[in-house]
């Protein structure tokens, strides 16, 4: 059985990947990480970590703001997230749940729009992503490198809600 909870210190060590879910040039440290865990929090994003029945972090997901809502704000409504499982666990329903949770988090804080930017060879979670109703909107070559070679982003996006617009 999968739980999905909110990520808290003792989790970070397990928030630490090294896959091409980012493309950093530098690897997280648990110091970085933790600071970033506690900045994510105080600006009041989730960050939510799927454990199994003996206590493991088995996957983890997040939102933040998309582009800079702060200095643009028309797309205070939209947020980009990160979602990662760990390998032994895929085809499980992990990210399934993960983003079950995520999604209805956003949904909570008012948001619209949930965008994910995907390695353009990650055909897994472009499929994942379709399959839970994220529609291809963008495809971007040889944006970013990562491990030597040029990267290709896909962009994937789902409307939360039909709602009208909220124009504060």
């Amino acid at each position: 059985m999968i739980v999905v909870r909110d990520a808290v210190a003792a989790d970070v060590p397990a928030l630490i990947a090294t896959t091409s879910y980012e493309w950093r040039d530098d690897p997280h440290t648990v110091d970085t990480r933790l600071e970033w865990l506690a900045d994510k929090q105080d600006d009041g994003w989730p960050v939510l970590v799927a454990v199994d029945d003996t206590g493991a972090v088995v996957g983890f997901a997040y939102y933040g703001d998309f582009r800079d809502s702060a200095r643009w704000p028309g797309y205070r409504t939209t947020v980009e997230h990160t979602v990662h499982v760990r390998d032994d666990q895929w085809g499980r329903g992990v990210g399934r749940v993960l983003m079950a949770e995520l999604e209805e988090r956003a949904r909570q804080q008012g948001k619209h729009v949930i965008v994910g930017g995907i390695d353009g060879t990650n055909t897994g979670s472009l499929r994942f992503h379709e399959r839970l109703g994220y529609d291809e909107v963008a495809r971007m070559s040889q944006v970013g490198v990562k491990f030597g070679e040029w990267q290709d982003l896909v962009l994937v996006q789902k409307a939360l809600d039909d709602g009208p617009v909220d124009d504060r």
